[in-house]
């Protein structure tokens, strides 16, 4: 799978942007594809549909980012509603949604759609290992492997997932996948044997791009994305 610029190389998504001006920021510091939360209940980042709707406009606008739907929703109905009003073809359904809602948003016949499904991984074993063969049938198209954090949260944690928590589970994939949990400048090299993987596809951050206040650096996401060696992070860097 090839980025959405159409180049085959490590993708960087950057998680819970909130405003226009984190989108133009994400955009300048080198991201590849924006994630924006909805039905996404109590989440910090978590956007009403209008919105969505805009924030997604304004990634389009950038030329360079595409939106992702990131969300706990199971409707599939409501699913295909909110990615038709927010024009976002790549939806990550980042909850324990089963393979019947991935079907089913299959069935929908939405031209260009992306599904990522993320697979959590808690005390070193993923809770979805039993599922991967049905979420492939279903009609997945890309895998994220993402920790899960000590208090059960999912998403955002910014605690790192440990390449030997999910070596064993790599052979079982034959989709291509993204790495999320606690990645940043500095641990790419925490992840030999996943970055080498042929399935590897980029990588996912929220909390280390970031600065202190919890605000989006574009410094931040500029050095993850020279450190991890991401497409763009070539034209920002000149």
């Amino acid at each position: 799978m090839t980025s959405p610029a159409g180049r085959e190389e490590t993708l960087l998504k950057t998680c819970g942007a909130t405003s226009v001006a984190d989108v133009e920021l994400l955009a300048a510091a080198g991201a590849d594809l924006v994630g924006l939360w909805h039905g996404v209940p109590g989440g910090p980042a978590e956007l009403d549909l209008d919105t969505l709707v805009e924030l997604a406009a304004a990634a389009r606008a950038t030329g360079v980012l595409e939106p992702v739907l990131v969300t706990f929703l199971s409707d599939v109905d409501r699913l295909s509603d909110v990615l038709v009003r927010a024009g976002i073809t790549w939806v990550q359904l980042h909850a324990y949604q089963s393979p019947l809602v991935v079907k089913g948003l299959r069935k929908k016949g939405y031209s260009g759609l992306k599904i990522v499904k993320v697979l959590h991984v808690s005390d070193g074993d993923c809770v979805e290992r039993r599922l991967v063969p049905a979420y492939e049938r279903a009609g997945t198209d890309v895998f994220l492997l993402d920790r899960v954090g000590d208090n059960g949260q999912v998403g955002s944690t910014g605690q790192q997932l440990l390449e030997s928590a999910v070596a064993d589970l790599l052979p079982s994939l034959t989709l291509p996948f993204l790495l999320a949990g606690g990645i940043n400048a500095e641990n790419r090299a925490d992840y030999p044997l996943l970055t080498s993987y042929p399935g590897y596809l980029g990588i996912d951050v929220d909390t280390a791009a970031r600065d202190h206040s919890g605000r989006f650096s574009g410094g931040n996401v500029a050095a993850i994305a020279v450190e991890w060696r991401t497409a763009r992070s070539r034209e920002v860097v000149g």
